[in-house]
């Protein structure tokens, strides 16, 4: 069965493959991505035959896929490129069409579920996270918008775009649904003078965002809270969410987007920042949600508009960013890369390995597949920000604040 996949499945690069009886088998024609790999055991053949993705995660991280030169990226980079041009057989097929048909049962996160999930990822270290990420611990899609720029630029370029699309002015009420460790919020409150208040289901991010405010003086202006955005009450001028979409799960978007209708005020503006699918919808990778996110679902264009419809939102703008999310990736790549000495004094090699993983498989998502990343401006009339995008692109990286004095 592996061997029939491979061979319908690989028609650009090449995948050099030596089985558990020392046999060796070639796929595809040869290009810019050639790997060679080695299953070292008969166990894995039957997991990969039955569940692809999650036999080859699993594989990968307890030693049984090997991969010369231990090529993740080139091997998963392959396989996503191939997986969206060759020829799949009727049996992955099918079985691709039961988990789409069955997402929304996958993703049906509750509040309780929410927090769990949320605990399973970012409440591991935040040590790890401040090796990987750049010094304002933006875990999100940096903006490349110039070549050369290094990840701690491009952070603050997509903070700053965000900024410019929520069009803050001193003294606005501002909520961070899903605030991380606080980055953003501190942000628009000592750049934009904005009073910001940030929720997170993360014990680890309170308390870090907590006490960065507190570093730098702006307690007063910034409330981080533990909580659940459906359960707040509150109006306020501007709404912004950063990768926190990802989480809610399909059969939550319509509760999402109209809590951000209920929570923002009459002449409000809102800005949604989320993974996204470019392709039509397709199902959370079954190693991605037993690893890494739980409960995680990247929507498709199709999913979303409905649900911002029903809740009775205009949307005012949309931009969808593309080749912005592999770089951002490639560079925490490289920085966790660069730390594993002090990694593997934390965690075992399986750890590691499962982390390299999912960091090259989301690379080779948006290098080779069709994920972006969706920009929602939302608001409860069109008129409330300016007709054309020319706003966005006159100084842009000056803060409102400081042009103002």
């Amino acid at each position: 069965m592996i061997d029939r996949l491979l061979r319908g499945m690989i028609v650009e690069g090449r995948l050099s493959l030596r089985w558990p009886d020392g046999s060796t088998s070639t796929y595809g024609p040869g290009g810019d991505i050639e790997v060679a790999g080695r299953l070292t055991d008969e166990s894995i053949l039957r997991q990969i035959a039955l569940r692809p993705q999650l036999g080859i995660g699993e594989g990968y991280m307890d030693g049984r896929l090997q991969l010369e030169n231990d090529d993740c990226y080139g091997f998963l980079a392959l396989m996503v490129r191939n997986l969206h041009r060759g020829a799949m057989p009727p049996w992955f097929r099918a079985a691709d069409t039961l988990r789409i048909a069955t997402r929304a049962l996958a993703t049906r996160n509750g509040i309780a579920r929410s927090s769990r999930n949320v605990q399973h990822h970012y409440d591991i270290s935040d040590d790890l996270y401040a090796r990987m990420l750049d010094a304002d611990m933006q875990y999100s899609c940096a903006y490349f918008s110039r070549p050369g720029m290094t990840l701690e630029e491009a952070q603050a370029a997509k903070k700053a775009h965000i900024a410019g699309k929520l069009l803050i002015e001193p003294g606005m009420r501002v909520l961070d649904i899903g605030c991380g460790w606080g980055g953003m919020a501190l942000t628009l409150a000592r750049d934009y003078g904005a009073q910001v208040t940030g929720v997170t289901l993360s014990q680890n991010q309170l308390a870090t965002a907590r006490a960065r405010a507190e570093a730098a003086g702006l307690s007063e202006q910034v409330t981080f809270r533990l909580t659940d955005y459906r359960k707040l009450e509150d109006r306020f001028d501007r709404i912004v969410s950063v990768g926190m979409l990802e989480h809610v799960g399909l059969p939550q978007f319509s509760t999402y987007f109209s809590r951000v209708h209920e929570l923002l005020a009459p002449d409000g503006v809102a800005l949604i920042h989320t993974i996204g699918n470019l392709a039509r919808p397709h199902a959370t990778s079954p190693w991605l949600d037993r690893y890494i996110f739980p409960g995680g679902y990247i929507p498709a264009q199709s999913e979303l508009a409905p649900a911002i419809e029903a809740a009775r939102l205009s949307t005012t703008d949309v931009e969808i960013w593309r080749g912005h999310y592999g770089p951002t990736l490639r560079a925490w790549r490289n920085r966790f890369e660069a730390a594993l000495d002090w990694v593997r004094t934390r965690y075992d090699e399986r750890f590691v390995r499962m982390w390299r993983f999912y960091l090259c498989a989301c690379e080779a998502a948006f290098e080779e597949g069709p994920q972006a990343v969706f920009h929602y401006q939302l608001a409860h009339s069109q008129h409330a920000v300016p007709v054309t995008r020319d706003y966005l692109y006159r100084d842009n990286a000056t803060p409102l604040l400081h042009a103002a004095q």
